[in-house]
C-alpha cells in the first residue's frame, strides 16, 4: 500500500470541485483563522454585529458560510450534495442550530430530523443521517440523571419527552435504513446520553447496526466503555454502531475538572488520545461482524491506519461497516482521495440560517486555531493547488 503522503498528497483530486474562486476563498479563509487574536477579534465583531442586527449576513454567507456550511435548508444543499457524490463522497446532513433550550425548539429540532431522514430516503448521497443530544433536551436534565439523582415529577415527564423524540427518530431511521449518528457532548452529561442510546440500539439495532453512538476518544475512559458495551451487545443480541472521534470539548473539560477538584477525564496528552483513538479503531475492526464504524477524523495518521487494517483483515475498500467522515470544508484532501480509492466517505454538511448557524462556525474557528498543524496543512494543500493550475 502507498504511504499516506502520496494517497492524501493529490491534490487535483482534492480540490476538483472548487473553481479558482473557491479555492482562493478557502485559502484567505483558512490564511485568517491560522492567526490567533484575528479569530479572537472577528468572534467578538460577529457577535456583537448579530445582536446588535447589523447587515452582515451577506458577507458572512458568501464567506465563512459557504465554505464551512451547505446552505440555509436542506433543499439549499442538494447542489452541493450531487457534485460530492458525482466524486464518490455522501454527505451527512448536520441541523447545526445550537443553544436551544426550550420545549418547542426540541420538538422542532426532532421534526427537522424526521424531515431530513424522509429527504434522505430517496437520495442515495444521504445514507446516514445526525443529531445532538442536547438537541432534543435540556443538558441539566442529562447532567443530573448522569449524577444518579432523582428527577422531580415535572423533570420525570419532561425526560420522558427526550426519550420519546430519541424513540421516533430512531424508529424513522430504521424504517428508512438510514444509520442515525448521535454526537457526544461534554463528559459530564454524557453517561445520560449512553444510557439513553444503548437503550435504542437495544430496541433498534437487531438486525444490523442502525443507531451509532460517538465515542470521543481524548476521554482515558472509552476504551473501557467500548469493551463493555460489546459485552452487553453480545449477551443481548444486538449490533453496535460508533462513531470515533479525538473530541471538541478539550479546554472546557479540563478548566471544569480543575475547578472542581476531580481527574479531568482528558488524556495527559496528544500522543494518548492518539494512541487511544487507534486501538479504538483496531478493536472495531476486530469485531466488525458485531460493531460498525464510523471513524470520524482528519489525522491522516489514523486514515492511513484504518485503511492499513481493512487490507490486513481483507476487507473491500467499500465495506458497508466502515466509514471515513470528515467535515464539509476541511480535510479535502482526505475525503476526496479516500473516495477516489473506492472506500465509504461521508463529510458532515452543517446547514441552517445563517444566524443560527453562527455559534457552530465560531466554534470551528476556534477549533481550528489550536489546532495549529492542521490549518498549515490546509494551506499547503491549497497553496499547492493553485501553483499546479497556474502551471497548466
Amino acid at each position: 500500500m502507498e504511504k499516506t503522503d502520496s494517497i492524501f498528497e493529490n491534490t487535483e483530486i482534492a480540490f476538483a470541485l472548487k473553481s479558482d474562486s473557491e479555492l482562493e476563498r478557502a485559502y484567505f479563509l483558512f490564511k485568517m483563522i491560522s492567526i490567533e487574536p484575528l479569530v479572537k477579534i472577528g468572534t467578538a465583531a460577529t457577535n456583537f454585529a448579530i445582536k446588535a442586527h447589523l447587515p452582515i449576513e451577506g458577507l458572512i454567507r458568501s464567506t465563512v458560510f459557504d465554505h464551512f456550511c451547505g446552505g440555509v435548508n436542506e433543499e439549499d444543499c442538494l447542489p452541493v450534495i450531487d457534485r460530492m457524490y458525482e466524486k464518490g463522497v455522501s454527505s451527512v446532513l448536520d441541523y447545526s442550530v445550537e443553544g436551544k433550550e426550550n420545549e418547542v425548539e426540541f420538538d422542532a429540532a426532532m421534526h427537522m430530523i424526521l424531515k431530513i431522514i424522509d429527504f434522505a430516503k430517496t437520495i442515495d448521497a444521504l445514507p446516514i443521517a445526525v443529531f445532538k443530544p442536547t438537541g432534543f433536551g435540556r443538558f441539566y436534565l442529562y447532567e443530573k440523571l448522569g449524577k444518579g439523582e432523582t428527577l422531580t415529577e415535572k423533570e420525570q415527564e419532561e425526560w420522558d419527552r427526550v426519550v420519546n423524540r430519541f424513540d421516533v427518530v430512531c424508529k424513522k431511521s430504521k424504517e428508512n435504513d438510514i444509520a442515525i449518528l448521535i454526537d457526544a457532548e461534554e463528559s459530564w452529561m454524557q453517561d445520560a446520553a449512553d444510557e439513553l442510546i444503548t437503550k435504542m440500539m437495544r430496541k433498534y439495532n437487531t438486525e444490523k447496526p442502525i443507531v451509532f453512538n460517538t465515542l470521543q476518544m481524548y476521554r482515558h475512559d472509552r476504551l473501557d466503555f467500548l469493551k463493555q458495551q460489546h459485552q452487553l451487545a453480545k449477551a443481548e443480541g444486538f449490533y453496535l454502531g460508533y462513531k470515533l472521534v479525538r473530541g471538541a470539548y478539550m479546554e472546557k473539560e479540563n478548566d471544569r475538572a480543575e475547578e472542581k477538584g476531580y481527574v479531568s477525564p482528558i488524556c495527559v496528552n496528544k500522543k494518548a488520545t492518539d494512541i487511544n483513538f487507534d486501538e479504538g479503531l483496531k478493536y472495531v475492526l476486530d469485531n466488525l461482524n458485531e460493531i460498525a464504524l464510523f471513524a470520524g477524523t482528519h489525522n491522516e495518521e489514523s486514515s492511513y491506519l484504518l485503511m492499513q487494517l481493512m487490507q490486513e483483515r481483507s476487507l473491500d475498500n467499500n465495506d458497508s461497516r466502515v466509514w471515513f467522515g470528515q467535515l464539509y470544508g476541511m480535510s479535502d484532501h482526505i475525503s476526496y482521495n479516500l473516495a477516489y480509492k473506492g472506500y465509504n466517505v461521508a463529510k458532515y454538511m452543517p446547514f441552517g440560517p445563517v444566524k443560527d448557524v453562527m455559534p457552530y462556525l465560531i466554534r470551528r474557528a476556534e477549533e481550528n486555531t489550536s489546532v495549529a498543524g492542521q490549518t498549515s496543512r490546509e494551506l499547503n494543500l491549497l497553496a499547492k493547488e493553485k501553483k499546479r493550475r497556474k502551471q497548466k
